[in-house]
């Protein structure tokens, strides 16, 4: 199995990084709309766009595993083929919060796996770090 890892600096206190991450509308905001709950347990949905050449129907079933208040969140990722997880830590860095993002699971012998860890690996360091950053901007 293979896991793509995003260690990024984020130059906001980490009780911000972490409503970001566990508030469903700031998280609708950079990441997907969902009906996410920081429960352990909480069985919830992202939504996004169908990619039907891979049977992907846009739909990201997900399942609150752990948390960890304002440290430690992770989650069940399944989608089409894909059955993983995705962590997100925070450690306080200066005045700001570094952010490790672990989505780990992928069988790069699956073509279709391998193809959602491309895209996967790029989004999350680029498209996903700037979107959150937007939404952190905003907030006070």
């Amino acid at each position: 199995m293979t896991t793509i890892e995003v260690d990024e600096f984020l130059p906001h206190p980490p009780a911000k990084v972490w409503r970001a991450l566990t508030d469903s509308d700031l998280l609708a905001r950079w990441l997907m709309p969902n009906d996410f709950k920081p429960v352990v347990g909480h069985r919830f949905t992202f939504a996004t766009q169908p990619v039907p050449r891979v049977g992907f129907d846009g739909i990201i079933r997900c399942e609150v595993l752990e948390i960890d208040d304002g440290r430690l969140l992770r989650i069940g990722w399944a989608g089409g083929a894909l059955d993983t997880t995705v962590t997100w830590r925070l450690t306080a860095e200066g005045r700001g919060t570094r952010l490790f993002v672990e989505h780990a699971g992928f069988d790069l012998d699956d073509p279709v796996q391998e193809y959602a860890f491309r895209g996967m690996s790029s989004g999350w360091r680029s498209h996903v770090f700037r979107s959150l950053l937007a939404t952190l901007a905003g907030l006070r």
